[in-house]
């Protein structure tokens, strides 16, 4: 599933559309794992076991049933203890693709409206487990920052938080990822999992903080996922035609005439190496490092964090 819901169906109403796009991804998710060979992946993850015949009625889960023709009953018996700060990037070059001209077209297509879907996916999912979850929004500052709890209330309260920023994006607001991850290390003092979505849009001047903040959530004994969140055609392929383009730097403002071609190959070299760099000090602290691009949809998100979660119980 791809982050159309909420083109279709606008954010008016909030939190709302995030629970459904939530709830719909999650539950699609969790009807493929039973429909596959990995079992117990889904009765972990789903908090579901097979019903056994001459047990009460009362906890089969008809939804499942009507999907996969099986009976799986819920369980209610066991609490779990995990935490996840979802912690996601909303600077203005999170807001790619932007155009003053098309801004109804791509108000749901850019890289925030996508990572706070993801995050709303992960909420969701931790919220059937009855984990505890928090939200940190950021970009040169922290401007919101939620402890983690497993309600219902919270939960929508933090979509609500989500859905303000999908419809009121701020222009020309930098980010400084390595100064708020240090932040956030200070501020998570219990073992959790943190789940990072970004564009990772550093400077090369700035790499050094970055990789001093993702060494300093590993040594506070956090289990982290940093989502690399891109266009990736655009942003790490730099495919354009061959024709004259204005840039707009999302982040000041300033504007640049260029031909692509003519910096396709240097600006390729730029972003590999960085990344290249980011990858390895990613590999060093045991980091999962994980491309999401905004056309591919959510399904490695959810891989990657109920792999995650399997390590931490």
């Amino acid at each position: 599933m791809t982050n159309n819901v909420l083109e279709n169906n606008d954010v008016r109403g909030l939190g709302s559309n995030l629970d459904l796009l939530a709830s719909q991804v999650v539950e699609g998710f969790i009807v493929g794992l039973h429909k596959s060979p990995f079992h117990g992946f889904s009765v972990e993850f789903a908090e579901h076991r097979l019903y056994n015949a001459g047990e009460s009625t009362r906890n089969i889960d008809w939804k499942v049933f009507g999907r996969t023709n099986k009976l799986y009953s819920k369980k209610y018996d066991e609490e779990t203890n995990l935490r996840c700060q979802l912690v996601v990037d909303a600077s203005s070059t999170m807001y790619y693709p932007y155009d003053e001209k098309q801004l109804a077209e791509l108000k749901y297509k850019n890289k925030f409206c996508f990572s706070a879907q993801a995050a709303a996916v992960l909420m969701n999912a931790l919220k059937k487990q009855r984990d505890a979850f928090g939200l940190t929004l950021f970009d040169d500052e922290i401007r919101i920052a939620t402890h983690c709890k497993s309600t219902t209330t919270h939960y929508l309260q933090l979509l609500n938080h989500l859905a303000e920023r999908i419809e009121n994006p701020v222009l020309n607001r930098k980010t400084d990822l390595g100064k708020n991850l240090h932040l956030v290390a200070d501020a998570v003092h219990r073992r959790s999992m943190i789940v990072i979505f970004t564009d990772v849009i550093e400077r090369m001047d700035q790499a050094e903080e970055l990789f001093s903040s993702l060494q300093h959530l590993r040594h506070n004994k956090h289990e982290v996922i940093l989502f690399h969140v891109t266009d990736h055609r655009k942003e790490i392929e730099f495919e354009f035609e061959n024709r004259p383009y204005e840039f707009v730097d999302m982040e000041t403002g300033e504007r640049l005439k260029l031909l692509p071609q003519e910096v396709k190959e240097y600006y390729k070299e730029q972003i590999q190496t960085f990344l290249e760099q980011l990858k390895m000090k990613c590999l060093q602290y045991k980091i999962d490092f994980v491309e999401a691009d905004i056309n591919k949809g959510f399904l490695p998100i959810l891989q990657t964090w109920m792999l995650k979660r399997q390590k931490m119980m």
